[in-house]
């Protein structure tokens, strides 16, 4: 298993995760799910960003605060489930940066193809999340933290709702640094590539389409 492994116990997620399996979730639902529980994770990936103290003068008097110092944020939601996550984390950290990232499967290689890419400049001054709600496989996360690495980015973590043990022993082979960040640990990929027990098909859930 990846040694940077993160499973989240919170109570509050693992209602939403309940609700957000049922096949009877309504697209609006599913959504507004999806969104909380990435806000959750990207409070949990977070929680080492460096601070420094500040003077703050409150209705009473002055006092000593924290804010955070160090690096900066980026997010990056591979497109398109990813984009799902996108404002629950941008709720939870407002002035992070956003890249895009669209990747899809060659069908011949089953290789993870690039088709769109717009990432911020300077990756390497940030912590950079990786926005996938179902890490199955994880081709397409471990392309994505490759993506970012080349660009420059030092501190890559990856958020996802849902993983498979496949798809978290993929991102230890080839990313042992990057943290994984999940809502749920599932029990394997079926002979179509889809969690057991999963949530079907996150980005047709997130938009209305099959």
């Amino acid at each position: 298993m990846h040694p940077r492994l993160h499973v989240s116990e919170h109570p509050l997620v693992q209602h939403k995760i309940a609700l957000l399996r049922d096949a009877e979730t309504s697209t609006r639902d599913f959504r507004a799910l999806s969104s909380e529980i990435a806000g959750v994770l990207a409070y949990e990936a977070t929680r080492d960003l460096q601070l420094e103290d500040v003077e703050v003068t409150t209705p009473i008097k002055a006092t000593v605060g924290r804010k955070v110092t160090g690096k900066k944020v980026g997010v990056v939601p591979i497109l398109r489930a990813g984009v799902g996550m996108l404002d629950g984390v941008l709720a939870m950290i407002p002035v992070a940066r956003v890249g895009f990232l669209g990747v899809y499967r060659d069908e011949e290689t089953l290789q993870p193809v690039s088709y769109y890419e717009k990432l911020p400049k300077d990756l390497g001054e940030r912590t950079m999340l990786i926005l996938d709600p179902m890490l199955a496989t994880g081709g397409s996360a471990s392309f994505a933290a490759t993506v970012c690495k080349e660009r420059g980015a030092r501190t890559v973590k990856l958020l996802s709702i849902i993983a498979a043990p496949e798809g978290v022993e993929r991102m230890a082979a080839d990313h042992p640094d990057v943290e994984v960040h999940v809502a749920s640990l599932d029990e394997c990929l079926n002979e179509h590539g889809y969690i057991v027990p999963g949530l079907g098909d996150a980005g047709d859930r997130l938009w209305g389409t099959r």
